[in-house]
């Protein structure tokens, strides 16, 4: 099981403040998305869980991936995953259930979000627009990554591509996994600014995209993507890894709309 830490989250303010041995050593270390703050892998850990609760990502009554899997996605061990886990059902986020399964809880996604981003708020979705901008900026943070990135960076992308291939029957596992493939092509690009952004724009629509990833093969296919996507940016070329980039976008922006497509009739059909 691999144990590189976490790339740091400056977004979300840290809220565990338990520490479990501490970061490894930086020298015995292996360095990916860039340097690592001076806190505690389970603390990282903790704030990217309360980053999907926050986001909408994670909802009241989802149930967590297996620790396993969360190890996987994460690209640590279980100690400092089992802390975070401790943590977070002491501050009443999650509840174990029997199986050892671990589920948020009746906290609203909708207040603990209010202060966490203001785009979240937008009423008007507009998909078309959504999809637009995403592909003005994440093509562009593509491009940079490929020119950009470290080769630890580089090998954890395609670590993470790779991986997703063990979930494809758990959306909500995928989910995580997705939301660090693509993190980590933002951090690759060394460009804080826009990586900011496109993480903003990420974030809209998650309710259509938590659908959408159930819908058959819609995560074989991402999967699959994220592959080609990896391997332009381990090889450096920087614009097939756009343009593969693009057709992954293409896809998530289709099986989007057929989400809500869906999620539309479901709600015509109750009246």
């Amino acid at each position: 099981m691999p144990t590189n830490p976490l790339p740091p989250d400056p977004n979300v303010e840290a809220v565990f403040a338990a520490a479990a041995g501490g970061v490894p050593d930086m020298a015995d270390t292996k360095q990916l998305g860039g340097t690592l703050e001076r806190k505690s892998i389970s603390e990282q850990v903790t704030s990217r869980i309360m980053a999907m609760i926050k986001s909408g990502n994670l909802k009241s009554a989802d149930k967590l991936p297996t620790e396993a899997k969360m190890c996987v996605a994460f690209g640590i061990s279980r100690p400092p995953l089992r802390e975070a886990l401790k943590a977070l059902t002491l501050m009443g986020v999650l509840e174990s259930r029997q199986g050892g399964r671990y589920t948020v809880t009746d906290l609203s996604p909708t207040r603990m979000a209010a202060p966490f981003n203001a785009m979240l708020s937008v009423n008007d979705y507009d998909l078309k627009e959504h999809f637009e901008a995403r592909a003005l900026i994440d093509l562009e943070l593509t491009r940079l990554c490929a020119v950009n990135a470290t080769d630890a960076q580089r090998k954890r992308i395609m670590q993470l591509a790779l991986d997703g291939r063990e979930f494809y029957n758990d959306p909500a596992a995928f989910r995580l996994l997705d939301i660090e493939f693509h993190r980590s092509l933002n951090e690759g690009s060394k460009h804080r600014l826009l990586a900011d952004l496109a993480q903003s724009l990420y974030d809209l629509g998650l309710d259509m995209r938590r659908i959408a990833s159930a819908l058959p093969g819609v995560i074989e296919l991402s999967v699959s993507q994220h592959i080609e996507v990896a391997d332009a940016v381990l090889e450096g070329d920087a614009e097939r890894a756009a343009r593969t980039y693009r057709m992954h976008l293409e896809h998530v922006s289709e099986t989007t709309r057929r989400a809500i497509d869906f999620t539309q009739k479901h709600a015509e059909s109750d009246k």
